[in-house]
């Protein structure tokens, strides 16, 4: 079998071994995108020089005996993830050319692990967008219906991981920019709690609702993944500084007497019939297993939409002032300061970008403060209440991660209401700050992933991944590829 296509876990052991080399699983990796890259176009950079570098000193590590679960691993990195010295542009013409003078917090931790980086992935620019169609680069094609999009903001990282272009990825999830692309392009994709992972070096989106999070082959390689990047950093006031677990003694097969919480508001008109199905059937084969399944209501998920539009994009006007041609990035000539300023910002950003400034501008400007922003985060603490409500009688809630599969390239771009309702299930987990996760549960009749969400208690990824394990090692679902 080709290197390329295994995981984390089952390569870490070859490697600790001494069956394979770090070289030789980096060179199956670069091989692998020198004959599916020009179809996917998952990245912006590559990085083949420094992974070669970077190899020679895992090898060094491995033969040592110095060997993270981690090291001599290709990953991949969303390209909102700073790396020191390797461009990292947002997918965005205004940082085209940024290069940053350090590390993101997650990147230290990788370097530390012996991770190889193979590249930087496409995005919708600034994380603004549900399909990766927003980059100022390009969109990003799903590994399993190329005229079909991979989902987003992290589109390139899904796909990049989908097509074995990678062994596993970083992404960010602002409203469901981790779980939404994992559903669309059959993988795992967590969102950890708020305040579990770093956000230092993470370019902010949407400062309140942003969080770095692994897609990866299967469950067991998110939980090496978040043993790799959880963890409290100084350097992020909204660190939480708690005890760490070990999330990979969380992959146990035992779900007896787990409640799961089944809430009516996910379960909607107009959902497609085959993803309703596939989660229903999920749900039997969890309970099939021990489980017990409760009622539950989340009665204000009906404003979840509304409420983060509004402050994501109040977060995101405030956010991305900084870009205007004085300190970094982009500068366009103007005839005066207030010319160059706009020159600049028009130029740089995309049309997506924009809409969402001046929405934020709008709730956030003084006649309408009260009226918009103040209101979001009043509904804001309500969504909150209702999970609260919610875990004190169900150990995990379960919804389908997205009401559809992945849709053409093109389909929803001229329509921003129909792109927002993409992330209908999966703003909610944001706005509340709980984790999260995807895991596919299924294929709809045109062979398209479907996504299965859990969503745990706030620090309770074990309770996800424990449950997510189960259900992965009852089906086979995660082993189907595409055929590309």
């Amino acid at each position: 079998m080709e290197l390329y296509k295994l995981t984390i876990h089952e390569l870490h052991e070859k490697l600790k071994n001494k069956e394979i080399s770090a070289k030789e699983l980096t060179e199956s990796v670069f091989k692998r995108l020198s004959e599916t890259e020009e179809k996917i176009k998952a990245y912006l950079t590559i990085t083949k020089d420094e992974a070669q570098k970077e190899t020679e000193e895992a090898d060094k590590n491995i033969k040592s005996g110095n060997a993270s679960p981690l090291t001599g691993i290709p990953l991949a990195i969303k390209d909102n993830i700073c790396t020191d010295g390797i461009k990292t542009t947002c997918a965005s013409r205004i940082l085209e050319s940024f290069i940053p003078p350090y590390d993101a917090a997650v990147i230290t931790k990788l370097k530390k692990s012996g991770y190889i980086l193979v590249g930087k992935t496409n995005m919708d620019e600034f994380a603004m967008g549900s399909s990766t169609e927003n980059s100022a680069f390009g969109a990003t094609r799903n590994p399993y219906d190329l005229d079909r999009v991979p989902g987003g903001s992290s589109g390139g990282s899904a796909a990049a991981v989908a097509a074995d272009e990678c062994i596993a990825a970083l992404g960010s999830d602002t409203g469901g920019s981790i779980r939404q692309p994992a559903a669309l392009c059959g993988i795992v994709g967590m969102k950890p709690t708020y305040g579990r992972v770093s956000r230092y070096g993470l370019v902010a989106f949407a400062s309140s609702l942003d969080q770095i999070g692994p897609l990866t082959k299967d469950v067991a390689d998110c939980a090496v993944m978040m043993n790799a990047i959880s963890g409290h950093d100084p350097c992020d006031s909204t660190s939480a500084n708690i005890p760490l677990p070990d999330f990979t003694k969380s992959l146990v097969k035992d779900v007896k007497g787990l409640k799961i919480g089944i809430p009516e508001e996910y379960f909607i008109e107009g959902i497609d019939k085959d993803v309703d199905k596939a989660v229903r059937d999920a749900i039997k084969l969890l309970e099939g297993l021990g489980a017990e399944s409760v009622k539950i209501k989340l009665p204000n998920t009906g404003y979840a939409i509304a409420t983060y539009y509004i402050l994501a994009t109040s977060e995101a006007s405030s956010n991305l002032a900084r870009y205007d041609g004085v300190k970094y990035g982009l500068r366009a000539e103007g005839k005066d300061l207030i010319d160059m300023y706009m020159e600049t910002r028009a130029k740089g950003f995309g049309s997506e970008v924009k809409r969402r400034i001046m929405l934020g501008t709008y709730a956030l400007s003084a006649g309408y403060y009260e009226a918009y922003y103040k209101k979001a985060q009043q509904v804001r603490t309500l969504i909150k209440m209702d999970f609260d409500e919610a875990f004190k009688k169900a150990d995990v809630i379960i919804t389908p991660t997205t009401p559809t599969a992945a849709f053409k390239i093109g389909e929803k771009t001229q329509d921003p209401l129909q792109m927002y309702l993409s992330d209908i299930f999966t703003i909610s987990v944001n706005l509340a700050g709980v984790p999260g996760a995807s895991i596919p549960c299924g294929f709809t009749k045109d062979e398209l992933p479907i996504g299965l969400q859990i969503i745990g208690r706030p620090f309770d990824e074990e309770t996800i991944i424990r449950t997510a394990y189960t259900f992965e090692q009852s089906t086979d679902w995660h082993k189907r590829k595409p055929n590309l």
